[in-house]
Order: structure tokens, then sequence, then C-alpha cells
């Protein structure tokens, strides 16, 4: 696991590092998904990726947990390069949070939430006990939720467990793609302003995905926004809408009523 103190620090700083990373399709300039990117994460930092659909947010998610390899350049994860990972561990190190959670449809909640520790050789009383752990923590009564299938679940339960699914074996890392983007405005709402509150208690890395700036000016400690594959602003979510950039101003232009709509 990452958090073994064999191989990396017990609180690495900074956690991410994204050290001039291209990424490109067929490896030509031409087709470059993301290009020369640098940033880092710091541990305990909720680092938010902004950006239009097809900026390079997700790629840089996957990066991270090495579903794909830098064209050039180097991700760095808890002071080692992806590729020295092996990948398995790697991925089992990093809770990742996908939009309609992803959850495997045949599985119980509990055995969704159990995925890492059962591939950890957890025991059967402590896999029990960090299900209905995290179950109380997402806001989810085990006894009620614990033995249903993900058909039988709403789309923000659904949500809920595969926040708890990510937590399960405690990583250091959270990568969440748009998690709360498919639910309606309220149940967003409402899972947005119980994951600011989840994350200042567990201080954990983590880095979310959205297009949303209302979502990313809540739940960030600092935003980035992508254009087209490179970085055009870096800031937290006090000074990103005072910077005098065309992309800035577009996402700032997003939170202004309608005429004759009431904010």
């Amino acid at each position: 696991m990452l958090m073994s103190q064999k191989t990396v620090p017990e609180k690495p700083d900074p956690t991410i590092q994204f050290q001039k990373v291209t990424y490109s399709i067929n490896g030509t300039v031409q087709h470059n998904i993301v290009n020369e990117i640098r940033f880092s994460v710091d541990s305990g930092q909720t680092l938010v990726l902004l950006g239009r659909s097809g900026s390079g947010k997700t790629t840089l998610l996957k990066l991270i947990n090495r579903l794909l390899v830098p064209t050039s350049g180097k991700v760095v994860v808890c002071e080692r390069s992806t590729t020295e990972w092996d990948p398995i561990q790697l991925r089992r190190g990093i809770g990742y949070v996908i939009q309609d959670a992803g959850l495997f449809p045949h599985f119980t909640v509990a055995q969704n939430i159990a995925l890492v520790p059962s591939l950890e050789n957890w025991d059967a009383a402590r896999t029990t006990a960090r299900v209905n752990e995290l179950l109380t923590l997402v806001g989810l009564d085990a006894a009620q939720f614990a033995s249903r299938k993900p058909r039988e679940l709403s789309g923000g339960q659904r949500q809920r467990v595969g926040v708890a699914r990510a937590l399960a074996a405690d990583p250091p890392i959270l990568l969440m793609d748009e998690p709360f983007g498919a639910l309606d405005p309220v149940t967003r709402a409402e899972l947005q302003r119980e994951f600011s509150a989840l994350a200042k208690r567990l201080s954990k890395t983590i880095v979310f995905v959205t297009h949303d700036l209302r979502e990313a000016l809540l739940l960030a400690s600092r935003i980035i926004l992508l254009e087209k594959g490179r970085i055009v602003a870096d800031a937290t979510p006090h000074d990103f809408p005072l910077i005098d950039h065309p992309e800035v101003r577009a996402f700032t232009a997003s939170l202004t009523p309608l005429p004759g709509v009431q904010a």
C-alpha cells in the first residue's frame, strides 16, 4: 500500500507532482491532450481541476494513478515516479470516485465497499467494522443499506457508497472525476456540502475534477483552470475570480444570473 513506511514517508509533502508532463495520442504534438503541465499538490490539500470538456482534466487524474503514462515528463506520487510503482499497488492506495459511482451491480453495498480490503486480505471482522464505519461516515445506516444492491439505491445514495468504497483502505490520496455531475441539483448541492465537511475532517490529499465553477469555489483549497491541455490559472478560491484571463472571465460569467432572473 502507499502508506507503507518501507516505501514512502508517512506524510510526504508534496504528495503529487507533475514535472513538465505531456500526454499525446500517437506521440505527436498535434495530438497533445495535456502539454508541459507543471504543478504539485501538498498533503491534505483539495485541488480542483476546472475546465471545459476536453481540456485535459480527466487525463491528469488518469496520469496520477497510472491508467495513463506520460508521453514525456514525470508524474511523482509519494516521492516516486508512477512508472516506478507497481500499478496495482499504486491504484489500491489511491481512492477513485467517478460519475454515477461505478459500483459493481452484482455486489451488495457492503461487498462494493469491501473490495480493496478483501484484495488486501483483511479478516472478516475488520472488514465488516470498516464497512459499517464508512456507511455511517457517508450518512447511510449500515443495517438498512449494507445488503442492498446498487439498483436499489438512489443516485445520491450510490455516490455516497462510491465515496465510502474509495475510502475503504484509508488511502492518502482521493481522486474524484465529476462525482456529482449526474445528480439532480438539490441532491448535488447536499452532497457538495457533505463532502466539503468530510474533506476537512479526513485531511486527505484530494484531486477533484469539475466543469462547475460554483462547485470548485465551494470545495477547493486551490483551483487550477485548464484550457486545451494547458494551465491558464492557478489560485485559491478567493483569488481565482480576480484573475484577468479570458477563460477565467468566461467561467466567472457563468455565475451571473440570466437577465430577469434573480440569483
